[in-house]
Formats: C-alpha cells, sequence, structure tokens
C-alpha cells in the first residue's frame, strides 16, 4: 500500500518480566474518582464518573529501575502531578456490567496524569475542553505492564506519590469512589472499548505542582515504583 506519508508508530507499553509489547489503542482518564481529591478540587458525594482522553502518544514509558525524563511542558506555569492506577484491556465490548468489564482487563501499571492546572482552570472558566491541560505531550509518564494473571485483581493497596523524598500523595485502592470494574462498564456505555485500550483510574488527594529539577516517586502495592524527573523545558 503506497502512502502519503509514513505510518505513525504505535504506541505500545513493556510488559514486566517479558520481552513482548502491549499495543495500546486508546487512553481514557476517570476524573475525581478518590473522595479527598474530589474535595479538594470543590466536590463532594458519589457523581456519575465522567471521562476524559490523552493521546496514545503522550504516553511517556519508564523502566522498571530507571527514572525517566519528562520535560517541563510549554504554556504554563502550574503543573501538577496525579498518581493512578492504570488498567490494560485485552478485550472489550458495549453496555458491560461490572463482571464483564473485570473480565477484560489483561494488566495494570503505575501512571502520572500530568497537568497543566492552569490552563485547565482557565479552559474550565471559559467552558472550553481540556486537552491543553491534559493532553500535552508526555503527559502520560507510565511504568511496565503487570499481568493480572501474575497480580492477581487489585482492589485495595498503597498507592502513593513522593517529590523528592517528601510525601504528598497516599490513599487505598479500595478508597476508589467508583471500582475499577464499575468505572470501565460505564465508560462501555459511552464508547466501545476494545483490546488495547487503557485506563487512568483516578487519583488520591494531595496533588501539588512541580518544577524543574524535581524527583517524583509513584508506588502501588505490588507493581513497584515509577520515577520521573521533570526536566529543562522542551
Amino acid at each position: 500500500m503506497d502512502t502519503v506519508i509514513p505510518f505513525p508508530e504505535q504506541p505500545s507499553l513493556n510488559v514486566a518480566n517479558s520481552a513482548s509489547v502491549f499495543p495500546v489503542r486508546r487512553v481514557y482518564c476517570v476524573g475525581r474518582n478518590y473522595a479527598e481529591h474530589a474535595k479538594e478540587m470543590g466536590f463532594t458525594g458519589r457523581e456519575d464518573p465522567f471521562f476524559f482522553c490523552k493521546p496514545a502518544d503522550a504516553l511517556l514509558q519508564v523502566a522498571d529501575g530507571e527514572t525517566g525524563l519528562m520535560p517541563y511542558p510549554q504554556q504554563t506555569s502550574n503543573l501538577h502531578h496525579e498518581v493512578e492506577l492504570v488498567v490494560a484491556l485485552s478485550a472489550g465490548g458495549r453496555h458491560l456490567t461490572p463482571e464483564q468489564a473485570q473480565a477484560c482487563i489483561w494488566g495494570y501499571a503505575i501512571g502520572l496524569d500530568m497537568t497543566r492546572r492552569d490552563l485547565q482552570g482557565e479552559a474550565k472558566k471559559q467552558g472550553r475542553p481540556w486537552e491543553v491541560g491534559k493532553a500535552f505531550d508526555d503527559s502520560a509518564p507510565i511504568g511496565p505492564l503487570h499481568a493480572l494473571s501474575e497480580t492477581g485483581v487489585l482492589e485495595s493497596g498503597n498507592i502513593s506519590l513522593n517529590v523528592n523524598g517528601q510525601a504528598r500523595q497516599h490513599g487505598n485502592l479500595s478508597d476508589l469512589i467508583w471500582s475499577v470494574a464499575e468505572s470501565l462498564a460505564y465508560l462501555s456505555n459511552l464508547f466501545e472499548l476494545k483490546a488495547g485500550d487503557l485506563l487512568f483510574t483516578g487519583t488520591p488527594e494531595g496533588v501539588a505542582a512541580v518544577v524543574e529539577g524535581d524527583v517524583m516517586t509513584a508506588a502501588i502495592d505490588g507493581l513497584g515504583e515509577l520515577r520521573v524527573k521533570v526536566g529543562a523545558p522542551a
């Protein structure tokens, strides 16, 4: 097949303890899915989940034991960290029950939903989309995928993030307002889920700004650590 331009590279993630890779189709994110984070963002209660997307090529892959480098993004002076459990799907469908959605999960990873908070806040005030705040280049640092067959179903366990050794975020996966399976089931009523999709499942309280030179260390029980340094502006 002749193409006008070369086909873009297929985004993929490394798999822990394997030479295989996981091709990525779409990246969905669920917002305000921990009660205390919802409160710090000005909301309370168990509101229906809502979602936004990041482009698959916004993923910044970091290998186990390494420190990734994320350039400080353009056009912001308020870059925030948000540590999240990421789930990867090996199957999908429409109108799934939570039980059916759970069966679609292939594995898990640690991810960071980096946010240009000032640009997101301005977009909110003007009733505009959030892409400039959420979907920029390298906005989704992520560690290797761990197969569910090795980790078991992750429904509880510590999730945390520190910056330069100082604690910033801490919670438990059991604190999710909407469980992983419930979030996926709800999402399947909005989009047809397919193999290769990722879902960032929400962040606990304590989101805050980072600056050039900061080192973020995210951890989730059973998945190890994800370390990312904020570099000079691109």
